[in-house]
């Protein structure tokens, strides 16, 4: 038996932030080398952070991350263990994203990353440089501030792997694991034994699976062990790393770290087996036929033996039983741990959320209660760090910390419901207790006697004052009234946020949590500038119906059990008056349900469906209960009030990516904000198809209007936008 310990991590680094970057990566070799490991991976452009974007431009960047690189080479941190630390290097005129593999105080190659992430969230191509050649290794030239330091002129640079006495060991990183032909599948065949994936791969809702299973694939068939790191946190923007680092042999997890973690640092050890490598190779004659006739993959040979013999002392990991959350739990801790670094790095000293008692509000409101309960667990785990970060923002004194979470809460957590004559005392109540339930500081303000004021200014500019439609008022008078109560929301937030502290006789100002949705965002069913313009917002890239199973369960496992009376109502924005015959929905509304605003976002995005394709493609999936002009009515419906609202994307307050759907505009959804509203082309072709499909049994207009023949259409109306500059009215202030 050939035995070899690795270790691999998740690491909770800062863009641009080297000193605590550093640490990090220090510590984590130090508690690799004391579990006996002889291989440390950390995760991809660990030096940096991974979020560092136009910094990467700097040349500031890439000297500071050699600096650090220099002190560690300079200490014992890489005596007897081979460390694979991730950095930008420039070579000649190009950047690459790089994978230093550092040994014995030296650097043994330098791995440039060949296929670039350049999709979704991603833009590396943007920064960096793919690696093209593959068929030898270059001379790099070191910088002189280093090789000065470590008696070292020169670096094997570009694609291959490391021989040792014993094994054969190569770095993949990242995106790579995913590309059509990736770089283990060449290296299997060399002989590469170990492969170390350097990662900076984000959560995404019921995406773990993806990613584990691409793992397990890599070694399934063709054998090896695969060792995972990723970054774990905030680094700096609306993405949240969940780690996950594990160690795959043969197409076994033997060892996985947490997904959702406060810890800054977390080593995932596994020991390994190589000859049980070697086994299942030589046992499948499919890979000793490409075997003998690979293309070959340039190395380096390093006279050194990583692993030891057979010893009753080392007992080889097992396979253990992947652990997956289930969505529920992954809104509570991804947004929470997101929270928390968000918190801890911004030099905020607590939060500040609109609470309407709706499941939008409520929902975040859970998720700073789950945030609170996960700080006190760590604390009494022995986090110190966490400790530390607790008692400075809970302004702690005389040795105190928390240790309920419900008291952790009152100290940075501040909830205010804003009602009008148009809210309940139901929602009133809700937001109340829930608001008790979590520990928040919590508040009771009207803002009518501002609404009035302004509604009698502008009554003294223009001698009219608008009324609501339920009062005979036309549809803009009602979207102003309506706007006006939203708008008067956001501004009182803020200045809550700003001086409520200094009332308290507390430091430091409160972050504004923003509460609207990722459906809501899509359809735009929210109101320019109102209280979705907040700070950050943790919900604003997921779906209604999946905040609802959310709070079915945060009722129960939360402890938050008013929460399910709030799942249970129906969703309203209270902008509007309440009468014995009219009560304002949501849905009623937009025109549209939640469950078929999903099934819209998921075509235009991940589908890729303009208004022709989507049409198609919902005949098939509603074909047996609604009829084509009825599927073309929704279509239209949809398309028309996404292009009237596109524009409030551009504003959206920054949210915590969850969502493969998200209509975010700043780096995930890059469509304009400027559109046709009427989509003359697209909808003509549409009418063309529904002409096609039900003949005579429908006339179409010039104007693209349908009169139906046959047919009962449920599109429904919605609210009657008329410009591109008028705003929906939000839902859960």
């Amino acid at each position: 038996m050939r035995l070899l310990k690795v270790a691999t991590c998740n690491l909770n680094q800062w863009a641009m932030d080297f000193d605590s970057n550093l640490k990090n990566i220090k510590e984590s070799i130090a508690m690799a080398k004391q579990a006996g490991a002889v291989i440390r991976l950390g995760p991809e452009l660990e030096i940096t952070g991974y979020g560092c974007e136009d910094h990467f431009l700097e040349l500031d960047t890439v000297s500071h991350a050699w600096e650090c690189l220099k002190e560690i080479l300079l200490g014992d941190w890489t005596d007897g263990i081979l460390c694979s630390i991730g950095m930008p290097v420039i070579k000649g005129s190009e950047r690459y994203n790089c994978q230093v593999l550092c040994f014995n105080r030296k650097i043994i190659i330098i791995r440039p990353k060949m296929w670039l992430a350049n999709d979704g969230n991603y833009r590396e191509l943007r920064w960096f440089t793919g690696w093209k050649e593959r068929d030898q290794l270059e001379d790099f030239q070191l910088p002189i501030e280093i090789s000065e330091h470590i008696s070292q002129k020169t670096a094997p640079f570009g694609y291959g792997f490391i021989q040792f006495l014993d094994t054969a060991v190569a770095a993949e990183v990242c995106e790579e694991l995913y590309s059509p032909v990736p770089p283990h599948a060449d290296l299997a065949l060399n002989g590469v034994e170990v492969f170390m994936n350097a990662s900076g791969s984000h959560h995404q809702l019921r995406k773990l699976d993806i990613r584990l299973r691409a793992i397990i694939g890599a070694t399934h068939t063709r054998g090896g062990v695969y060792m995972y790191s990723n970054h774990q946190g905030c680094d700096g923007s609306r993405l949240y790393y969940d780690g996950c680092s594990c160690v795959v042999v043969n197409g076994d997890v033997v060892a996985q770290g947490s997904q959702f973690s406060l810890k800054d640092i977390e080593i995932v050890v596994a020991q390994v087996d190589l000859d049980a490598v070697a086994s299942l190779r030589g046992s499948i004659s499919s890979f000793q036929e490409q075997a003998s006739c690979k293309i070959k993959v340039p190395s380096v040979a390093v006279p050194y033996k990583l692993s030891q013999p057979f010893t009753l002392k080392m007992c080889p990991s097992s396979p253990l039983k992947i652990k997956y959350h289930d969505p529920e739990e992954e809104i509570a801790f991804g947004p929470g741990c997101w929270l928390w670094d968000y918190l801890r790095r911004s030099g905020a000293s607590g939060f500040l959320l609109p609470l309407s008692g709706g499941a939008d509000s409520s929902s975040v409101a859970a998720i700073v209660g789950c945030m609170c309960q996960l700080v006190v667990k760590e604390i009494a785990n022995g986090d110190e760090q966490v400790k530390a970060d607790a008692i400075r923002i809970g302004n702690y004194t005389g040795g105190q910390f928390p240790t309920d979470s419900r008291e952790f809460a009152k100290r940075i957590f501040y909830t205010v419901f804003m009602g009008s004559e148009n809210s309940s005392e139901v929602t009133k109540s809700r937001a109340k207790v829930l608001a008790d339930e979590i520990g928040s500081w919590h508040l009771d303000v009207s803002i009518d006697g501002v609404v009035s004021a302004l509604l009698s200014l502008f009554q003294n500019l223009t001698g009219k004052r608008p009324r609501y439609k339920v009062d005979g008022g036309s549809n803009s008078e009602n979207l102003g009234l309506q706007n006006i109560q939203a708008r008067i929301r956001m501004v009182l937030a803020f200045m809550l946020a700003s001086l409520l502290p200094w009332v308290h006789n507390k430091t430091g100002f409160y972050l504004v949590l923003g509460s609207s949705n990722v459906d809501e965002g899509l359809r735009g069913y929210l109101t320019k500038y109102d209280c979705s313009s907040a700070d950050i917002n943790p919900i604003g890239s997921i779906s209604k119906q999946d905040l609802r199973s959310f709070l079915r369960w945060a009722a129960i496992n939360l402890g938050f059990s008013s929460l399910a009376d709030i799942e249970a109502a129906p969703p309203t924005a209270e902008l509007e008056p309440i009468r014995s015959d009219y009560s304002q929905l949501d849905e009623v509304d937009m025109g549209m349900t939640y469950e078929e605003l999903s099934v819209y976002g998921r075509l235009r995005k991940i589908f890729r469906c303009g208004p022709v394709s989507m049409f198609q493609n919902l005949c098939y999936r509603w074909g047996a209960r609604l009829t084509p002009l009825e599927v073309a009515d929704k279509v239209k419906h949809f398309f028309k009030y996404y292009s009237i609202n596109r524009h409030k994307m551009t504003v959206l307050t920054p949210s915590y990516h969850a969502e493969s759907y998200s209509p975010e505009d700043n780096r995930f959804d890059l469509r304009q904000f400027l559109y046709n509203v009427r989509w003359p082309y697209q909808f003509r072709k549409i009418d063309e198809l529904v002409r096609e499909l039900d003949g005579d049994k429908v006339a179409i207009t010039e104007s693209g209007d349908h009169e139906n023949l046959g047919a009962t259409s449920d599109a429904g109306g919605g609210l009657g936008v008329a410009a591109a500059g008028s705003g929906n009215p939000n839902v859960g202030l």
